[in-house]
């Protein structure tokens, strides 16, 4: 199973005028933890793709060419690019651009996107949401698998024989599927043969297993080769050396956060009950100590059948210096144990 860790990256709030801190800061401090993340032994890195005051990435492209110079065994992906309002040519060029980069370890996850701010700000209409991330995808998926495309669309200028450059390393862009619990994404994935990254954030993760069985299905129904089947989970998480300490200092963040994004949803405020249930064995957070986090995502794996374990780790802008020792702690305490227990397991 890989282990890796997704952003965001969400923007510190100060407290004193309640407006977010430097962008420029976070940007360079991502940089300094990607490479942290390279040096620990991390396999996977994803960033997000957002178009909000509270978050500093709008082309995860960006920041994994930045982080390909500065890496060398790391694979780098979005999490994920909102492929609906993107142009996909181009998606895919820059994607192609920062695998050469780093040697042929760019990942492309596509998805809808947690927000909608992209589709009037590229000129897209939401009542069109379904039927633009179908057709994006295809476009994709027909420039991934050959050089010279032919195709028409609804949304956007056919192409007559077009050549697309440059082309990823090996011809064969990784491109996976990310969906918040939907069962019509996860049949997709499946028939498509795409690998699956399913975001579990909230709630009890047991209940999204009749999605992985979904997924496995179609999969094999659909005549894919199961020695490529891959799966994974995308859950928030953040490590100390101290549980209490770190539930103490983190959940008035993550509260926060939680509470600027509910409040365009009309969710109710977020309350320390929800973030201790989620830090329980059967929730969905996973903040805490090395053992127990150990424990954890064995536990998960065992579940769902994993093949990765994204820990999401900056959800309400922890401070630099605690995301630091977080990946060290993931890096030098967890990751080692979840290997050797799956080795001999």
């Amino acid at each position: 199973m890989e282990l890796g860790i997704s952003m965001f990256g969400d923007l510190p709030v100060d407290p004193e005028t309640g407006k977010f801190l430097s962008t420029q800061q976070r940007l360079q401090e991502i940089i300094e933890e990607i490479k942290l993340m390279d040096e620990v032994g991390l396999d996977y890195f994803g960033i997000g793709e957002h178009h909000r005051p509270d978050y500093a990435v709008p082309s995860p492209e960006i920041i994994l060419a930045a982080a390909a110079t500065v890496t060398k065994r790391i694979k780098l992906g979005s999490a994920v690019s909102v492929i609906s309002s993107a142009d996909p040519v181009k998606l895919y060029q820059n994607f192609a651009m920062v695998d050469l980069l780093s040697g042929g370890r760019a990942e492309l996850m596509a998805g809808r996107g947690s927000f909608i701010e992209s589709f009037p700000l590229f000129g897209y209409n939401l009542q069109d949401y379904e039927a633009l991330f179908a057709e994006k995808l295809d476009l994709l998926l027909a420039i991934n698998s050959a050089e010279r495309v032919t195709w028409n669309g609804k949304f956007r200028a056919p192409l007559d024989n077009q050549e697309v450059l440059p082309r990823a390393v090996n011809n064969d862009l990784s491109i996976w599927i990310a969906v918040g619990g939907t069962p019509q994404s996860v049949v997709r994935a499946g028939k498509l043969g795409l690998p699956l990254m399913i975001a579990i954030i909230g709630g009890s993760p047991a209940q999204f297993k009749p999605l992985f069985e979904l997924y496995k299905k179609t999969y094999i129904e659909h005549g894919h080769d199961l020695s490529k089947f891959r799966v994974g989970i995308h859950s928030h998480a953040l490590f100390g050396e101290n549980e209490q300490e770190l539930s103490r200092t983190y959940f008035p963040l993550y509260a926060a956060q939680m509470d600027r994004v509910g409040r365009s949803r009309g969710w109710p405020p977020y309350q320390r009950s929800q973030f201790d249930f989620g830090k329980s064995k059967h929730g969905a957070l996973f903040i805490g100590e090395a053992d127990a986090m150990v424990e954890k995502i064995l536990y998960m794996q065992e579940s769902f059948g994993l093949t990765r374990f994204a820990a999401h780790m900056d959800i309400g802008a922890p401070a630099h210096k605690d995301l630091m020792k977080s990946i060290e702690i993931y890096g030098a305490k967890i990751a080692p144990k979840v290997r050797e227990a799956l080795r001999n397991s």
